[in-house]
C-alpha cells in the first residue's frame, strides 16, 4: 500500500524487535485465514472487512489501514480487490461470486509493532489463465523470499522476480511497491517488484535486521494502472485480471523469515 518515490536507509531491527513483529504477523496471518474461509459465493467484501475488524479487536491488535490518509482517509481495515481491481479496493455489499478473483491485503500493529500481508483467492470455476496468474504471483514472491538470503542488493531480487512474470507473459505493475515495515507500516527502504533505470541509485543492500513487507502485483495484460474516483481502488487500465500477494519477511542471520506465514 506504497506509492513508488526514491528509498530511504532502513531501519534495522534486532532479533527481539523480530521476534515481536511476529507476535504481529502471527494476528496478520490469523485475519487472512479468517478472510479465506470467508471467501465464497453471497459473501460480501464488507462481512469479511467486518470479521477482520472484529479479530483484531479481539486480539488487542490496532488495524493500520482504517483512517489511513490519503485524498480521503480509507474507510476499513482491509483492502478487498476483484478481478481488474488491482489493489487498495474499497469493501462494499457486493456479493462475491463465482469466477471472481478476490484479493484481500490487511496490516496490523501489536504493542508497537507491524505486519502486514495479502492474499489473492480465485472462486470457484476460473479460467486457466487466471490459475496460471495467481500462481506466478505466488512464484513471484516465493523467489523475492528465496534470494533475499542470497543475493546482496534488493535489484537482484527485483530482476529475478521481474524475469519469472515476463517469462510467464505476464506483467509487474511499477506504479507501486513493497516497503520496509515496523514501528510504522511504511518504513525505508521502498523495495520495487521490477528493475529500472535508476535504481541502482537507489539500492538496497541486504542484510540481517531488514524487515520487508514485499507484494508483487501481476497483471494479466499490460502494466498500466488507473485510479478510480474513489481516491483509493486501482484498476487495470485494459481491465484485465490482477494478481496480488505479500508477506512481511525478516532477513536474519539464520536467512530469511516470514513473519506472517499461516
Amino acid at each position: 500500500m506504497l506509492k513508488r518515490s526514491d528509498p530511504q536507509r532502513p531501519v534495522l531491527k534486532t532479533a527481539a524487535e523480530i521476534a515481536a513483529m511476529r507476535r504481529a504477523g502471527q494476528v496478520v496471518a490469523e485475519a487472512l485465514r479468517l478472510a479465506r474461509s470467508m471467501v465464497q459465493p453471497g459473501v460480501t467484501a464488507r462481512q469479511i472487512d467486518q470479521a477482520v475488524e472484529d479479530l483484531f479487536r479481539r486480539r488487542g491488535a490496532l488495524p493500520l489501514f482504517k483512517g489511513y490518509p490519503g485524498k480521503v482517509p480509507f474507510p476499513a481495515v482491509t483492502c478487498i480487490s476483484f478481478n481488474e481491481q488491482v489493489v487498495h479496493g474499497i469493501p462494499s455489499d457486493r456479493p462475491i461470486r463465482s469466477g471472481d478473483l478476490v484479493k484481500i491485503d490487511t496490516a496490523c500493529r501489536l504493542d508497537g509493532w507491524c505486519a502486514d500481508a495479502a492474499i489473492c483467492v480465485p472462486v470457484g470455476e476460473v479460467s486457466p489463465d487466471i490459475v496460471r496468474l495467481v500462481r506466478v504471483a505466488e512464484e513471484a514472491l516465493a523467489i523475492a523470499i528465496r534470494e533475499i538470503g542470497r543475493k546482496a542488493f534488493w535489484s537482484e531480487v527485483a530482476a529475478l522476480m521481474e524475469q519469472h512474470v515476463h517469462a510467464q507473459g505476464f506483467s509487474m505493475v511499477e506504479k507501486y511497491v513493497g516497503h520496509g515495515i515496523g514501528r510504522a507500516m511504511h518504513e525505508p527502504p521502498q523495495v520495487p517488484n521490477f528493475t529500472s533505470r535508476d535504481m541502482r541509485r537507489h539500492d538496497c543492500r541486504l542484510q540481517p535486521g531488514l524487515v520487508l513487507a514485499i507484494e508483487p502485483m501481476v497483471n494479466m495484460g499490460r502494466k498500466d494502472v488507473v485510479e478510480l474516483p474513489d481516491k483509493w481502488t486501482v484498476i487495470t487500465r485494459d481491465r484485465l485480471p490482477s494478481a496480488h500477494v505479500e508477506h512481511t519477511v525478516a532477513l536474519t542471520e539464520q536467512g530469511p523469515l516470514v513473519l506472517t506465514a499461516d
